[in-house]
């Protein structure tokens, strides 16, 4: 079959490293190359996967069927403040290309791993921003219809962690490019976001709020806290932040007074920190052979070397259930499981 390579190995391309492999590889570049994929899988119903940076992935095993890359890497400018870029530009690459164009908007999601095609997905986000909070149009084919369909960002119905690409459209929209509303920065009139965590202070070391400062802050923070995959394999935050409602916030704060918290849902609900429960659960820097929680972020599950799927997802159970039992919350996990 034309553009497809069997047996590929796939270790390198998750960032946990696990070992694994698919019967075939097909990479995109256009959607007419996407659509002889799809009729080819259809031809010979051969079970398909797109897999994209790999950042946010546990590969179980083998996957017996075809893994679907992205492979196009354009940044384009259709308008002055419209940014299409697409699905195969690695996501700090695009950061840093709206920084240096004086476009406001990503600053704060700099140095996240992956690609641009899984950030609408997932609705990437960090430091009080999230990916949906400059989307204007999400493009992909839809692997039924074999057609270009453009989403604006409303009806994405981004979330939490979660989008439609998640949900109803799960396994049928493969995204192509990604577009996004983006604002000049103009001194006195742009409005930095730095006022989630320790940035403010980081970033006015620095010598003040400009999208440069924003992103070398983000950056310093991310790498002084979050281990190198190509270092120690890991998927980077591997459990979402819960949310309670704030009767429960209430209560364990009864408990933990020191407990943080973060009003959401027009003040309904508060979003607790993962990284706070499993730090008190005591797995902060635990190890067990081949897997354990980082030392210096408790979201963080890592592969020691050699770890299997199963192993990570065992000590992953362990601590659901052990912040279950001492919380009455359940964790669920960030990372997607093939």
């Amino acid at each position: 079959m034309t553009n497809f390579i069997d047996n590929f190995a796939l270790r390198s391309y998750n960032t946990f490293g696990l070992e694994a492999s698919a019967r075939y590889w097909a990479e995109f570049r256009s959607t007419d190359e996407l659509r002889d994929i799809l009729l080819t899988c259809r031809e010979r119903s051969l079970p398909w996967y797109v897999l994209s940076g790999g950042s946010n992935i546990i590969l179980t095993g083998n996957f017996p069927g075809v893994i679907i890359h992205p492979a196009a890497t354009a940044i384009t400018r259709p308008e002055p403040t419209l940014v299409r870029a697409e699905a195969a530009v690695v996501w700090d690459d695009l950061v840093a290309w709206t920084v240096e164009n004086g476009l406001g908007g990503l600053e704060n999601l700099s140095a996240i791993p992956g690609l641009v095609g899984a950030a609408p997905v997932q609705n990437i986000g960090a430091y009080g921003a999230e990916a949906k909070d400059t989307i204007e149009t999400v493009e992909y084919l839809d692997a039924e219809t074999l057609e270009t369909v453009r989403l604006s960002g409303s009806e994405c119905a981004f979330g939490y962690r979660e989008s439609i690409f998640k949900g109803a459209l799960r396994g049928r929209a493969i995204v192509t490019a990604v577009e996004f509303r983006l604002t000049p920065e103009e001194i006195g009139k742009y409005t930095y976001n730095i006022g989630y965590g320790d940035l403010h202070n980081r970033v006015m070391e620095l010598g003040g709020p400009t999208l440069a400062h924003i992103r070398q802050a983000v950056t310093a923070i991310r790498k002084a806290k979050l281990p190198d995959p190509a270092v120690t394999g890991n998927a980077g935050s591997f459990f979402k932040n819960p949310v309670i409602p704030v009767a429960q916030a209430a209560a364990l704060r009864q408990q933990h007074p020191d407990m943080p918290g973060y009003d959401c849902n027009g003040g309904t609900e508060v979003k607790v920190p993962a990284a706070w429960l499993i730090d008190q659960a005591g797995w902060k820097g635990f190890r067990c052979g081949t897997v354990g929680v980082h030392p210096r972020q408790a979201l963080v599950l890592v592969n020691l070397g050699g770890a299997t799927a199963q192993e990570i997802l065992n000590l992953a159970r362990r601590i659901i259930c052990d912040v279950q039992q001492k919380f009455g919350i359940t964790l669920s996990m960030e990372v997607n499981v093939l």
